[in-house]
C-alpha cells in the first residue's frame, strides 16, 4: 500500500492456546518460525500485524499506520512489538484505554498510530514530547524495567488441564476411603483438592481433581483401579480429539503439569496465590497440598515478609503500570514475568534467599507482623466462627507403614441462613468497601516495606515507582 493508511487489527484475544485451536499447530508453529525474535510466542495474534506494519514503514512501502486492537497491547509480551517502535520514536499518536463495542462483543481498547512523525506526538489528546511502548504519560518509564535474576523460578503459572480433570467432591472422598489399589497405593496418590483464580476473590468450592502427575504410562495409571475407570469414561474421549499429539499421546496428564512449580514448592506447607486477573490485587496463602489452577499465579515462598512485601502498595502500583488489562472492566492481569520477576525486592529480602536467613532481620520482623495482621483480620471477616464450622478432611488410606496423606480442613457455612450471608464475604466486596480497618492494616504494611527499603514512610506512590525503577536498573546492571 503507498501512502498512508489506517488499519483496524483484530483484537488480540487469540493468545496462545486458543491460536493453536484457532489456527491450528502447524500454522502457528510455522508463525513462531517465520517471527522469531521479533514477535515472542506468548504474544497475542494481533502483534503479528504491529511487526508487519512496522516494517513496512522501514521499507518506506507505507508512511503511517493505525491499529486498534484491545489495551493489553500495552503490557506483557504485547509490549515487545511496541518498543522498537517507541524506540525510533514513531508512535505518533495513541489513546492508550478506550471503551469499545462491536457486534455485541465490548472491550477496552488502545488505539495506536506510527509513522511520520511530522505533526509531533499525541497521547490520550495532549501533545507530548513521545509515546513510551506501555502508551503512559508516567514520568518513570517502567517498561524499562528489566527482568531480575533474584526473582527467577519462584512465580509460575497454575496448571493447566485441558480436559475433564474435575470430580465430584463427594465421589473423591469415597475414592480416598477406598481400600488400596493393586499395587499397594491409596488413589490418594492421584487424587487433590484445587483453587482457581474466582476462588482468591470469590468462595471456596470445594473442588478436587485427578491428578496423575507422576505417572509415565497408561498401564501405571490403570494400577489405581476407580480413579483410572473414571479418566477413561471422562477424559480419554476428550483429549483424543485434541490437535496437540502430547495431549493425545499422554491424555491421562494435564496439558501443562508445571513439574518446575512443583520441584520449587518441596516440602513447603503452603504458598502465596494471586488471580491472574482481578479488579483488587490480593494474595492468599494457600495450602501446598491444593493444586493451583492456570488463572492463579504461584509463588513458591511461604514466608509472611515475602507476603507482606507482595500485598504492599509499592508492588501493587509496580504491577498496575507493568501488567496488561482483561475485558470491558479494564481488570489487571498479574504475570510471573513483567510484575514478578523484574520487582525489587528490599535489599537482602529477595526471594533467592532463604526466608530463615532473614528471621532475624528487624525490617523482616516488622514487615511479617503486620502482613499477618493483615492475613488474620481478613480471614476472621471471611469466614467469621458465628457463621462457619471447620470440619477435618476426610483421612485418606494409607499405604503399610506410612502416614495418612492428610487434606487442609474444609469451612462448611453452619446453617443455610450463614450460607447466604458467606455469599457476600469475598475479597472482592470487602477491597470494593475498604472498611477503617483494613485501610489501617494495609497503611502498617506499607509503611514497613517504606521501612525496609529505606525511605520516608510516608513516601508517595510515584516517588516509590521512581525508586523502585532504579533499584531495578541498578540490579540487572550487576547481574
Amino acid at each position: 500500500m503507498a501512502g498512508s493508511g489506517f488499519y483496524v487489527g483484530n483484537p488480540p484475544f487469540l493468545g496462545g492456546k486458543l491460536m493453536r485451536r484457532g489456527l491450528g499447530d502447524a500454522t502457528v508453529e510455522a508463525l513462531f518460525k517465520a517471527y522469531d525474535g521479533r514477535v515472542p510466542p506468548e504474544a497475542d495474534l494481533v502483534c503479528y500485524w504491529f511487526a508487519k506494519a512496522w516494517e513496512a514503514i522501514e521499507a518506506s512501502r507505507v508512511k503511517r499506520v493505525g491499529f486498534v486492537a484491545t489495551n493489553s497491547i500495552r503490557g506483557g509480551a504485547n509490549r515487545k512489538v511496541l518498543e522498537p517502535i517507541a524506540e525510533a520514536g514513531a508512535i505518533f499518536e495513541a489513546w492508550s484505554d478506550e471503551p469499545w463495542t462491536i457486534d455485541g462483543a465490548a472491550v477496552r481498547v488502545s488505539l495506536v498510530c506510527f509513522g511520520d512523525l511530522a505533526e509531533g506526538a499525541k497521547l490520550d489528546g495532549k501533545a507530548v514530547e513521545s509515546i513510551p511502548p506501555n502508551l503512559s504519560g508516567a514520568s518513570s518509564n517502567l517498561p524499562t524495567a528489566l527482568t531480575l535474576k533474584e526473582n527467577a523460578g519462584v512465580a509460575f503459572m497454575g496448571i493447566t488441564k485441558s480436559g475433564p480433570f474435575d470430580i465430584d467432591a463427594k465421589l473423591a472422598r469415597s475414592m480416598l476411603s477406598a481400600p488400596l489399589n493393586p499395587n499397594g497405593r491409596p488413589n490418594s496418590d492421584v487424587l487433590a483438592p484445587s483453587i482457581n483464580g474466582r476462588e482468591i476473590t470469590g468462595r471456596p468450592s470445594d473442588r478436587w481433581l485427578l491428578f496423575f502427575r507422576a505417572i509415565e504410562s497408561e498401564e501405571g495409571c490403570a494400577l489405581y483401579e476407580e480413579p483410572y475407570r473414571l479418566a477413561k469414561e471422562k477424559i480419554f474421549p476428550f483429549r483424543s480429539a485434541s490437535r496437540t499429539a502430547s495431549n493425545t499421546k499422554y491424555w491421562w496428564r494435564y496439558e501443562r503439569p508445571r513439574p518446575e512449580m512443583y520441584k520449587v514448592f518441596g516440602d513447603s506447607r503452603r504458598y502465596i496465590a494471586t488471580s491472574m486477573v482481578a479488579k483488587h490485587r490480593c494474595f492468599l496463602f494457600v495450602d501446598s497440598r491444593v493444586v493451583p489452577e492456570n488463572l492463579i499465579i504461584a509463588i513458591a515462598r511461604d514466608d509472611d515478609t515475602t507476603f507482606g512485601i507482595l500485598h504492599s502498595r509499592f508492588h501493587e502500583a509496580w504491577s498496575l503500570r507493568l501488567g496488561t488489562w482483561l475485558g470491558v472492566g479494564n481488570d489487571p492481569r498479574y504475570t510471573p514475568t513483567t510484575t514478578f520477576e523484574t520487582f525489587p525486592f528490599p535489599q537482602d529480602l529477595t526471594p533467592n534467599i532463604p526466608a530463615a536467613d532473614y528471621a532475624g532481620d528487624p525490617r523482616a520482623i516488622r514487615i511479617a507482623e503486620a502482613a499477618k495482621r493483615l492475613d488474620e483480620l481478613r480471614r476472621a471477616w471471611l469466614n467469621p466462627p458465628d457463621l462457619v464450622d471447620v470440619v477435618p478432611e476426610v483421612t485418606p488410606t494409607a499405604a503399610p507403614g506410612e502416614a495418612p496423606r492428610r487434606y487442609p480442613d474444609r469451612i462448611v457455612p453452619k446453617s443455610v441462613q450463614a450460607a447466604a450471608k458467606l455469599k457476600e464475604r469475598t475479597l472482592t466486596n470487602l477491597y470494593n468497601r475498604r472498611p477503617r480497618w483494613l485501610a489501617d492494616a494495609h497503611d502498617a504494611l506499607d509503611r514497613a516495606v517504606a521501612a525496609a527499603y529505606g525511605w520516608p514512610e510516608d513516601i508517595s506512590t510515584d516517588d516509590a515507582l521512581a525508586r523502585l525503577l532504579a533499584l531495578n536498573l541498578e540490579r540487572a546492571k550487576a547481574q
